[in-house]
């Protein structure tokens, strides 16, 4: 214990970025706990889909999303996301909503905007399509 504070002296810039390092990822993981838009698993979406007759929005491009696809997906293209028009998903409001997009970092946003304009089980795909494909599973191609 004697080193770590001889080490935090003599090397003090250091020291504070691994500091403010740890303070984010504290404060990350409880924004993620806290929030109601909880990050699911390929499988807790399928169960989802299947018990809960959720729907699987793809928040990717119109031509990644025709090149290939979750099976039942909906396209929302970003222009539609921008203008808050969220007419196509209207039939949806009270049902579970997963949001797809290529790795899961994008997707929060949408998923926000979702929230605020009164649906109520939004979630997002954790890695996107990406987990989606190297779990193996089911794709639409064209």
């Amino acid at each position: 214990m004697d080193q770590l504070f001889i080490f935090a002296g003599n090397h003090p810039v250091l020291s504070a970025a691994w500091a403010a390092i740890v303070v984010m990822i504290i404060v990350t993981t409880i924004r993620i706990q806290m929030s109601p838009i909880k990050q699911i698993s390929t499988q807790e979406l399928t169960f989802l889909v299947n018990r809960e007759d959720g729907l699987v929005v793809d928040i990717r491009t119109e031509k990644e999303f025709k090149t290939s696809r979750i099976i039942d997906s909906k396209n929302l293209v970003k222009e539609k996301v921008t203008n808050n028009d969220f007419a196509t998903l209207e039939n949806y409001k009270d049902k579970p909503i997963i949001i797809v997009c290529t790795a899961g970092i994008t997707a929060s946003s949408v998923a926000s905007q979702l929230l605020k304009a009164g649906f109520t089980k939004v979630s997002l795909l954790k890695g996107g399509m990406n987990s989606w494909v190297n779990a193996g599973l089911p794709l639409v191609k064209k």
